[in-house]
């Protein structure tokens, strides 16, 4: 009989009432991280314009090591990161409180461990870049920034698990007030550091770490704020990021303990696959601009496609992390009608907002050309690019919204096999013939990545839209459902009824 009720639930035709009123979570949680990724996004920019004030050298040598850090090292955390979104946002919808401080735990630990071999790689960058035969004077510079770069390395190892974990709990507004805030003392920290005490290069890479721990400490401020402002103090007292040591361990922990892990990885190594594979592509596509016939015109112009597509990427990143959290929350909870909603409510906005992205580079492709150039050539190329960026946004933005809900619903390994497809099998050889045997150059390959966007949302879309929603919520069940350890140990966590929302390191927005 209640297995009846939970289909006639899930059959159900949500009402105007529930698409609005999920359409307003969705918005609350994405809109702050909206804003946090352009303020982000304002930051880089700082970061170019101080390189450019430094010289030629130092831009080229800059540029070099910023690609090289995003490739090797931000890409790889960042994608190790999110395998937690699944377990995180499953275990707050289902009240597994003990599951998520858990989770958050070990992904830090493991972000660590996954810092030091990439260190490492970033400390001998020198010979590595020389071996390949770059310049030595702009290899010397790329060398230099990395290595003061290393403790950011560190930061962002907190910082990842830290921003997924409370945006499971739909708490966001605080993520953008701590970038904002650190982000305004960026800019003076950056020239202090590279132009009053002359650390040159050494000195942007530095102001960016500081800025980033400047950001730890704010989220950690407030956490500690909310935590002791919310709690009794006898609770204060036994909720912490660590779990209480007067807490027994069943006989059976050690196996458990290795079957969480296992979860972890499982889901966190085809996260990252899928994030690095999406970041390595536009790597991939200066790479090829600098074998075409004019190859300074192609490298300009791909800097300001670059630079484009990470600003219009704002959307869809906020977009998917709202779906992620939101199918996640519902799935942990039991209601796969709701998840279901969820994701087709984060679908239509994606496909509203897509246009935004559209208008803008054809209406706008001129004056934002502008911004970066005054060279004609390469003027004229980037108008003629960004209308097929803006084409590859219609179909970037449900897709990338797509990947947050196959994220929520613990199926990234299904993200990763469809992005290596589109990306990589369609793509990259649709780029090469277009660019090289077609002649088309540049544009050819934009037009590559506007296949392998095509390709990639229509694969996505038709995974989402066959899901059995019902056997999801059965899954997260299985994955978040509550043992006997984790039932023990959430007696002396308390939540709040009604909202969901941890009180173990804060609580509310």
């Amino acid at each position: 009989m209640a297995e009846l009720e939970a289909l006639r639930s899930y059959q159900k035709q949500p009402t105007m009432a529930e698409v609005t009123e999920e359409l307003k979570r969705i918005i609350d949680i994405g809109f702050p991280i909206a804003a946090m990724s352009l303020v982000s996004y304002a930051r880089n920019m700082v970061l170019v314009v101080c390189m450019g004030r430094l010289g030629s050298l130092e831009l080229a040598g800059g540029a070099l090591a910023v690609g090289f850090t995003n490739i090797s090292g931000y890409s790889v955390l960042s994608g190790l990161a999110t395998g937690m979104e699944s377990l995180c946002s499953q275990a707050v919808g289902s009240r597994n409180l003990s599951m998520a401080a858990l989770t958050l735990q070990r992904t830090i630990v493991m972000l660590l461990l996954a810092s030091v071999p990439i260190g490492l790689i970033w400390f001998n960058l020198e010979p590595l870049m020389l071996s390949i035969n770059q310049d030595p004077d702009i290899s010397k510079v790329a060398s230099l920034y990395c290595r003061f770069a290393i403790p950011d390395l560190i930061a962002n190892s907190l910082l990842h698990p830290l921003r997924i974990y409370l945006r499971s709990k739909g708490t966001t507004w605080p993520l953008m007030w701590s970038a904002l805030v650190s982000t305004l003392f960026h800019l003076p920290i950056t020239v202090l550091l590279s132009f009053t005490l002359g650390l040159g290069v050494p000195g942007i890479a530095i102001s960016t770490f500081i800025t980033n721990f400047n950001t730890l400490f704010f989220l950690l401020c407030y956490m500690f704020y909310t935590r002791t402002s919310h709690l009794v103090p006898e609770e204060s007292m036994r909720t912490s990021l660590l779990p209480s040591p007067t807490l027994p361990h069943p006989p059976s922990s050690t196996a458990l303990i290795g079957k969480e892990w296992g979860d972890l990885l499982r889901l966190a190594i085809p996260s990252c696959i899928a994030v690095c594979l999406e970041w390595w592509w536009y790597e991939f596509m200066t790479i090829l601009a600098g074998y075409l016939s004019e190859p300074r015109v192609a490298l300009a112009t791909s800097a300001i496609v670059i630079q484009t597509t990470s600003l219009m990427y704002t959307l869809p990143t906020a977009l998917s992390a709202s779906a992620s959290t939101r199918v996640g929350n519902e799935l942990g909870a039991g209601r796969p009608s709701r998840a279901r909603l969820a994701a087709v409510v984060a679908i239509g906005l994606a496909l509203l907002t897509s246009f935004l992205g559209l208008i803008g580079t054809v209406f706008g492709r001129e004056a934002w050309g502008r911004v970066f150039t005054k060279d004609y050539e390469v003027l004229e190329l980037t108008m003629i690019v960004l209308p097929i960026l803006g084409l590859c946004e219609l179909a970037n933005c449900p897709q990338t919204t797509s990947c947050g809900i196959l994220r929520g619903s613990a199926r990234p390994g299904t993200g990763a096999t469809i992005n290596f497809y589109s990306f990589y099998l369609v793509g990259a050889p649709l780029a090469i013939v277009l660019g090289f045997v077609c002649g088309l150059g540049f544009v050819g390959m934009c037009y590559g990545l506007l296949g392998a966007q095509i390709a990639c949302v229509i694969s996505i879309l038709t995974v989402v839209f066959r899901t059995d929603w019902e056997r999801e919520s059965l899954k997260a069940k299985e994955l978040v459902g509550k043992t006997e350890h984790f039932a023990h140990a959430d007696q002396v966590i308390k939540c709040e009824e009604g909202v969901g929302f941890l009180t173990e390191l804060g609580s509310g927005k």
